[in-house]
């Protein structure tokens, strides 16, 4: 992401924050796995939103109108030693020459600089509940200054949640970060490509999902959350990660998986026989989501409220479950009484962007908001049919759900990974392109 980009973020942020105010950011802390085993860093969303700065230990300080520099940053000083051992640290030279802090500080002296910041504001705005620990510090900070009323010593009066702020900029997003996304989805699409193309009947889920990161990794991309690779009734567990079972000729793969490349997430969901051919059973089920996602995404336009895309994928499958013998009764009624949730149990899509399930409200004053230019959500509908005395046998255990990320534009629905198959001839002309 170009530098300009953090900078007009950290001024738009300043400008709601006013020149009374403060905010405070904390990085994420470092989180061990087991013993002295650490899991792989990976930054605090909000923190690098801001700074760019993929280091922990560091604090962000943004003070407007300060006449000594408005962006202040607290982070490791270099040691020699330690980066022999844990790798290079930006230092307080780094982050000034590198991630435009007007000053820099040792992040050991915070405690003898941030309460003196803080002293002169009103309002000290600050992402509340996220890591206890630094919850901790503030107050320690404001009861350090209190305790020293008497002598004249100014207190915040007010703590204000940054989250609001912070997670409607979020929420729109500039021309960098959809070029971003749309990389993160190229990366994302390479990887189901490959994953139709080598799946045969007889391997074990966790060897597909052994493809999709090795394709992540060697574009320098991560998982962006554990990938879901579900053979056969395992499609219809919502959030299956066990990914251990074998694959069998006549069942359905579904693999919901994406990845993350410069802090950016993809999310995408493709269902595809392990044969390579659909029966006439599957392709039934099959249709109905794709139909009912096509629907969903002419509905991703600015102007139109955020349940829209949903109401319209409801109604598609609601028909073709009843289409099925699945339900019955009116189509009124079936969807006023929500009797497809026996088998489509879930929302239509969510947000998405530096966090997969990224922030941003749905609702606005209890009323669904309305869709704008530069916001990015996924339209992932599903059927998922489970092997119940009351189904006809051979529609039992299909799982289906079809998922890609959308970005809306003055234009329409931009469809990030459309260079991936759905359509059902295309999928099966995919794997066996091998």
């Amino acid at each position: 992401m170009n530098s300009k980009e953090f900078v007009r973020r950290r001024r738009q942020l300043m400008r709601m924050v006013g020149n009374d105010g403060i905010a405070i950011l904390p990085a994420a802390p470092v989180r061990t796995r087991s013993r002295d085993v650490e899991h792989r860093f990976r930054q605090d969303s909000e923190f690098y939103y801001l700074t760019g700065v993929a280091e922990p230990e560091a604090v962000a300080v943004l003070v407007p109108g300060r006449a000594n520099g408005e962006f202040l940053l607290f982070c490791r000083e270099r040691d020699a030693r330690k980066e022999q051992w844990d790798g290079g640290r930006a230092g307080q030279d780094g982050a000034v020459k590198d991630f435009g802090a007007d000053d820099a500080f040792p992040i050991d002296d915070i405690d003898d600089i941030l309460p003196g910041l803080m002293e002169s504001c009103s309002r000290v705005y600050y992402t509340m509940g996220m890591y206890s620990e630094f919850d901790s510090r503030i107050a320690d900070w404001v009861n350090s200054l209190r305790s020293g009323l008497s002598r004249g010593v100014h207190t915040p009066q007010e703590f204000v949640a940054l989250d609001h702020l912070l997670h409607d900029m979020r929420l729109y997003k500039s021309r960098a970060e959809i070029a971003a996304m749309r990389k993160s989805a190229k990366v994302a699409v390479g990887a189901h490509k490959r994953a139709m193309r080598m799946t045969r009947p007889g391997m074990f889920e966790y060897e597909v999902e052994a493809e999709f990161r090795h394709e992540f990794r060697r574009n320098n991309a991560w998982a962006s959350y554990s990938p879901i690779v579900a053979g056969g009734r395992n499609a219809c567990t919502l959030h299956y990660v066990e990914n251990n079972a074998r694959l069998e000729d006549g069942e359905l793969l579904l693999i919901d998986a994406g990845c993350e490349l410069d802090y950016y997430a993809s999310d995408i969901t493709r269902t595809f026989p392990v044969s390579g051919r659909f029966s006439a059973e599957q392709l039934a089920v099959y249709e109905i989501v794709l139909d009912a996602q096509l629907a969903a995404i002419e509905k991703i336009v600015a102007g139109n409220h955020w349940n829209e895309p949903h109401d319209a994928a409801v109604k598609v499958i609601t028909k073709g479950l009843r289409k099925l013998g699945l339900i019955d009764g009116t189509l009124p009624r079936l969807i006023k009484d929500g009797a497809y949730r026996e088998f489509y149990m879930h929302r239509t899509g969510h947000w998405i962007g530096m966090d997969v399930h990224d922030v941003g409200d749905y609702k606005v004053a209890d009323e669904w908001r309305v869709l704008e230019t530069g916001m990015v959500t996924t339209v992932e509908p599903g059927i998922y049919i489970p092997e119940k005395r009351s189904v006809p046998k051979a529609l039992r255990n299909i799982g289906v759900r079809i998922e890609d990320d959308v970005a809306v534009t003055a234009k329409g629905p931009d469809v990030l990974s459309k260079n991936l198959a759905k359509a059902p001839d295309a999928v099966e002309a995919l794997m066996q392109a091998s």
